[in-house]
């Protein structure tokens, strides 16, 4: 039987087990959006992940939407990268990033002068951004032109790029959370009436074309994507038809032979029955047109959970995200079930090595 910590081969990956580090926004970039040595120890941690999804990383300075979040558009944040992914691997970990563009989720203090949020729409999401004063509501933003969407995907791709330049063994790509990719697919968020609005093909239309673009220049093997059909996070209110669209938009993306879709199940640190859906029968989508990709589920899994998933076959690999935070050494506890620290709420976001790089292991925690 198949257990959580058996290795698995899948797209270009080997890794030793089959947990998740799940991509965790802490807010410690440096000036400039660079990745800092703090991080890098970071995330060398808790490389004993079989493979690990970055926090959210910004395709371009258009696509930051909270304070100090890195970038991968420069060669200072490649550089930084650098540090972190010689760091993982030096651990013998595996270590993706996640391709994040924000969309409407930003507040014109986070952007450079003269830019605003760009989105499929024009309407102003109902939520708050975490930015140098806290957080505050986001800003208006603008709808993206035609002429526009080339830019944007070329974006990605190059964005893409630097992540191998930067050491990364792969890239996992952010449709997720109400974010720039499910504010074009979801009709709840995209009004639009060109080739990217209306029908369920049109508005999947731009996460498929930024998927090929990735897959064909890195490899579809090193290549994911993250999905969350029912989270209403940042104000991504129910599609009108979300198992149709969702299906339609796998069945789009499984010929390209991705490595890996990593799916959000209910909603995001929430309820997992939060809406009906049938998440087996969007895997079956995906195996149906590459049965070597990977399936990540991800969502309040615990222990039993995770063991379930994975030995009956309903997932291929489970992700864990804030578990994490406090636990460095996550798999050894998960092995030998054993207790989980807490993590502390008030050094999430922003600060020093509190609450980020000084939890203790098993051996050293308090008992």
């Amino acid at each position: 039987m198949t257990t959580l910590f058996d290795p698995i081969h899948f797209g270009d990956f080997n890794a030793a087990n089959r947990i998740v580090m799940a991509p965790l926004t802490r807010d410690r970039a440096g000036p400039g959006q660079v990745p800092t040595a703090l991080m890098a120890t970071y995330y060398a941690q808790r490389a004993g992940a079989g493979l690990i999804v970055s926090e959210g990383t910004q395709i371009s300075a258009e696509g930051q939407g909270y304070l100090d979040t890195p970038g991968i558009h420069s060669p200072a944040q490649i550089a930084g990268w650098k540090r972190v992914t010689d760091a993982v691997h030096a651990q013998g970990g595996k270590i993706v990033v996640q391709l994040w563009h924000v969309g409407r989720i930003s507040h014109l203090s986070l952007l450079p002068p003269g830019l605003v949020p760009v989105s499929s729409t024009a309407q102003r999401a109902n939520g708050k951004t975490f930015t140098a004063q806290g957080f505050e509501a986001v800003a208006e933003p603008r709808a993206l032109g035609l002429d526009e969407i080339p830019r944007l995907i070329d974006d990605y791709r190059r964005a893409a790029r630097n992540a191998i330049d930067a050491g990364f063994d792969g890239v996992e790509v952010h449709g997720a959370n109400g974010y720039l990719l499910e504010q074009f697919m979801r009709d709840s968020i995209n009004d639009r009436r060109d080739a990217y609005g209306g029908a369920q093909a049109n508005r999947a239309r731009l996460t498929v074309e930024v998927m090929t673009a990735i897959a064909d220049e890195i490899g579809a093997g090193r290549t994911g994507i993250r999905l969350s059909p029912v989270t209403p996070a940042n104000d991504a209110q129910q599609d009108s038809d979300a198992q149709g669209l969702f299906n339609l938009v796998v069945e789009r993306l499984a010929p390209l032979k991705l490595a890996f879709i990593h799916v959000v199940e209910g909603a995001t640190g929430g309820a997992r029955d939060i809406a009906p859906f049938d998440f087996a029968a969007l895997r079956a989508r995906f195996k149906q047109g590459n049965e070597q990709g990977a399936w990540i589920v991800n969502n309040g899994y615990t222990r039993a959970m995770a063991l379930a998933a994975v030995a009956s076959g309903a997932a291929d690999l489970v992700a864990f995200g804030r578990p994490f935070i406090g636990n460095p050494d996550l798999v050894r506890r998960l092995r030998e079930d054993a207790p989980f620290a807490a993590l502390n709420r008030d050094t999430l976001y922003g600060g020093d090595a509190a609450g980020y790089t000084d939890y203790p292991p098993l051996e050293l925690a308090p008992a």
